[in-house]
């Protein structure tokens, strides 16, 4: 959940390096790094808190070199402080790292290498990799290393890295410099993403493609168990297990740097949501053709012969993708006719679904990097079924690891609350309905149609919803200190009800929490006075009449009520205290349009309280630990 950025070329390093810990930020971090090797010596800053305290300590202290690695840390093993944060360096200092994941062995590695006399500054789990490198060197020169004139060659050292990873249990996403090898860097992976930018006569090494856009567009992908070893002037890929050599392909990233800017922006997250008619219009792009009725869902890799003999479909996610999940049952269910199911990502496989050939798994996550998602995607690959990856990012792990993938196109997306990312998926899983429902023949040609015109009707009715944001800002000055928001939704509209619960949460720090409406009586309605504001899904559908009924119940116990309601619905003023009109559109296609104005009624509480709103406390963008 770190960032990590590696540099070598001709450039002053610190520059580079810190140019890409900004384009990582929206990963969410507590403490950032830096080290740089000059005259064949490793300079260091670490400072706590945002990335300006270790600009500002660049400012005083500068770093000079060609060569080096630079580090944002989420907090793991040991508190937020200098001693934690990265690079972690050896014994000899000579030897420096930058870890990304979880070494699950380390207390054991850890009191081994006491033993053997080394010496720890840090709480960390990263830091017994260094000092293990370290013993494997001395082992591998008969004690020379770390001693002047120590001889090490690039073999030796690959030898050692090659066999320092092989007693690592756990994830990690690794860059290492050594001083005795000035001129190289070395990178390596385990569940946990790694890149490579292809520059001119210069490289990078980063965890996410934003980190190596001011320098390229051209990355090359490590696969799992794979390590990058680069100079100013060449690149390898060898595998960890056997020092064989792979050729890899060199990807073209489509992102154009400036869409990671703000743009005039104040934070991200707005940009985000005032980009989701362009980014749904990227989703839906020459993917429906109605004339030729023709879909385009990517390389979804399975057959009609295999959609039709479906038993069951499985869909994993975690977060924000689980409530986009949610809405993708229900409608693979009523269109397709296909028996469907929803698990977290970290509770899945620890319930031993049963899976087999006829069952498809699909995996849904933005960065395509969850390592709970990875688990679930590689049991079901295990017990044979097929699985389906939907993600943002081309050439991530899921999308390389599944059988077949549908991009959602949205572009990269920095704020660490999703949005435009899960409009984007509800989508793509509007049109993986749509698809199975044409295959398997249960869908009327004219319904499915009609589906269609309305589903390429969706990036202007967007726009007419973000008109609501002046209003929205108004509304958020009354309810901004409140300690407590329920939000109540039915069908289609409880995971719109989850999903604003989550946002308002994620980036305001109020608790919040989304209610199937039917359940409020079970429990809820014991929390409802007048200091309760209660946000109600209540736009036109087939459970219309029940909702405004809910409604009602909050009402009589004093409730502040907030209603999202049709266009045409003149009646919903006399049951709620304020009300936001939206589009009317089809029911299936309400989530889409309801989600919108509350991203954007937590983004107007979050700023007026002060937070933090692109980077929230102990959040972050990619969750790659379990």
């Amino acid at each position: 959940m770190c960032g990590i950025v590696g540099y070598i070329g001709g450039a002053e390093a610190s520059g580079v390096l810190l140019d890409g810990l900004r384009r990582l930020e929206y990963r969410g971090y507590d403490s950032a790094g830096m080290a740089t090797l000059t005259d064949g010596a490793f300079q260091l800053r670490r400072s706590v808190g945002k990335l300006a305290a270790l600009e500002s300590l660049l400012g005083k202290e500068p770093l000079q070199g060609k060569i080096g690695l630079g580090h944002t840390r989420w907090a793991t093993h040991g508190h937020p402080s200098e001693d934690n944060a990265h690079p972690h360096t050896d014994c000899t200092g000579r030897i420096v790292i930058v870890h990304n994941g979880i070494i699950e062995n380390y207390a054991g590695l850890k009191a081994e290498l006491k033993a053997q006399g080394h010496r720890f500054s840090s709480q960390t789990d990263t830091e017994v990799v260094v000092h293990l490198l370290e013993e494997t060197l001395k082992e591998k020169t008969s004690g020379r290393f770390g001693k002047n004139g120590s001889g090490l060659d690039l073999k030796t050292f690959l030898s050692a890295v090659r066999d320092t990873l092989g007693r690592l249990q756990g994830a990690y996403a690794l860059g290492i410099l050594c001083s005795d090898l000035p001129d190289v860097l070395v990178g390596a992976r385990k569940d946990c993403p790694l890149i490579l930018g292809l520059g001119e006569d210069e490289f990078l090494l980063a965890s996410d493609v934003p980190a190596i856009l001011g320098k390229t567009r051209r990355a090359v992908f490590l696969e799992e168990g794979e390590i990058a070893v680069l100079t100013g002037r060449s690149y390898r890929v060898l595998r960890q297990e056997t020092g064989e050599e792979v050729q890899k392909k060199v990807s073209e990233i489509r992102w154009d740097a400036l869409q990671a800017e703000k743009s005039g922006y104040r934070h991200f997250m707005i940009k985000e949501i005032f980009e989701q008619p362009r980014s749904v219009e990227d989703t839906l792009r020459s993917r429906l053709e109605l004339d030729d009725w023709k879909y385009y869902l990517g390389n979804v890799n399975i057959s009609a012969e295999q959609i039709r003999a479906l038993r069951r479909i499985s869909i994993v996610a975690c977060g924000t993708s689980w409530h986009a999940a949610l809405v993708g049952k229900l409608l693979l269910e009523k269109w397709a006719k296909v028996v469907c199911e929803v698990d977290m990502a970290s509770e899945f496989r620890y319930r031993e679904p049963l899976l087999g050939p006829e069952d498809l798994l699909v995996v849904i996550s933005q960065s395509g990097e969850t390592a709970d998602t990875i688990a679930a995607l590689r049991y079901a690959k295990e017990r044979g079924a097929h699985t389906l990856a939907i993600c943002n990012v081309v050439g991530s792990t899921i999308a390389r690891e599944a059988h077949g993938k549908i991009y959602t196109h949205c572009g990269p997306e920095i704020g660490v609350a999703s949005t435009k990312a899960f409009t984007g998926q509800l989508v793509v899983l509007y049109l993986l309905a749509l698809y199975g429902s044409f295959v398997r023949g249960t869908l009327p040609r004219e319904e499915a149609e009609q589906i269609m015109e309305q589903l390429l009707s969706l990036p202007r009715k967007i726009v007419e919803v973000l008109r609501l944001d002046k209003k929205i800002a108004a509304l958020a000055k009354k309810f901004h200190q409140s300690a407590d928001f329920l939000y109540l939704g039915r069908n289609l509209n409880y995971p719109i009800a989850l999903e604003g619960a989550l946002k308002l949460k994620e980036i305001s720090y109020i608790h919040a929490e989304g209610y199937p409406a039917g359940e409020m009586k079970h429990g809820p309605i014991a929390l409802i006075d007048e200091d309760m504001p209660v946000v109600a899904i209540a736009t036109r559908s087939g459970v219309y009449d029940k909702l405004v009924s809910n409604i009602e119940e909050v009402k009589a116990r004093g409730g502040t009520v907030i209603a999202l309601a049709s266009e045409g619905d003149d009646a919903i003023a006399a049951h709620a205290d304020h009300v936001l009109v939206v589009p009317a559109v089809p029911e299936f296609l309400s989530p889409c349009i309801n989600v919108v104005p509350l991203q954007l009624l937590a983004y107007h509480i979050a700023v007026l309280r002060g937070c933090d709103v692109d980077q929230p406390r102990n959040l972050a963008k990619s969750v790659t630990v379990e």
